[in-house]
């Protein structure tokens, strides 16, 4: 049985006194859920120490949002290598989220040479692929993760494969209140199985944790959960409020519970 991982992205939000507060608040509350899910939060950068010194790694494990193409120290202004994020705690590492691939036109390369420098240091990558509204209306849906997931795996052997975490986020959901379907999201959750499975075998893809983002919330999160190929998600705003959080990560482990 695949453990359900629920990941907080937290994306630019944040104060020291609010990062406090919600941190605080989210460990008392998910303490419990230590041995039945795995439970990450992704703040900014410039919050990473303040909230990984505040968390209890049996409970929370830290995330970072991006990670440099560079592996190198050396003159790239502005950039954190994945070195220093494993230096600082860092256990997991968002690559090609949606808003990095439209905001700072990363791509399928980019992206490739980001997992690499991930996977170089120990840490685990969730690589994110999902398509916008206007591929899915031409019926491109599988085209496009199939491109974005051979592209991101390029040159990967199945053992590097395996200790990835998978995310599916429909473009066309995220932050607009949109939502996929149930049905719609373990369509695409599905397809990446099979994916990897014609690549690597069935049983690393039956390994692999695929999670869903795309406006999860508490009162979508269990239907979501329970379909049979989303191992949890990846959570944007509802990140941000501790009884919304909260409420998606007892969803997964119930839903853990019940598979």
């Amino acid at each position: 049985m695949r453990k359900a991982l629920v990941a907080g992205n937290w994306k630019m939000h944040g104060r020291i006194e609010q990062n406090q507060l919600l941190v605080e608040t989210l460990v008392a509350q998910l303490t419990d859920l230590a041995d039945a899910i795995d439970i990450v939060i992704c703040p900014p950068l410039v919050y990473l120490d303040q909230v990984g010194k505040m968390l209890n790694p049996d409970v929370i494990q830290l995330g970072a949002q991006d990670v440099s193409r560079f592996g190198q120290d050396g003159a790239h202004t502005g950039d954190c290598s994945a070195a220093m994020l494993a230096d600082l705690g860092v256990r997991y590492v968002l690559v090609g989220h949606s808003e990095r691939r439209s905001d700072y036109a990363e791509n399928d390369q980019c992206i490739a040479t980001k997992l690499a420098q991930v996977l170089s240091v120990g840490l685990t990558p969730i690589l994110c692929v999902g398509e916008i509204l206007e591929q899915r209306e031409a019926q491109q849906v599988e085209q496009v993760i199939a491109s974005q997931l051979i592209e991101a795996l390029e040159g990967l052997d199945s053992h590097a494969v395996s200790s990835l975490v998978l995310a599916y986020e429909p473009v066309w959901a995220i932050g607009t209140g949109k939502t996929a379907t149930p049905e719609q999201a373990q369509a695409v959750h599905a397809f990446i199985r099979e994916t990897l499975a014609s690549r690597y075998g069935q049983p690393l893809a039956d390994r692999m944790i695929i999670l869903y983002g795309g406006s999860v919330k508490a009162a979508n999160a269990e239907q979501l959960f329970g379909q049979a190929d989303i191992d949890g998600g990846l959570i944007g705003g509802a990140a941000l409020v501790s009884e919304e959080f909260t409420a998606i990560c007892r969803a997964a482990a119930n839903s853990t519970i019940d598979g």
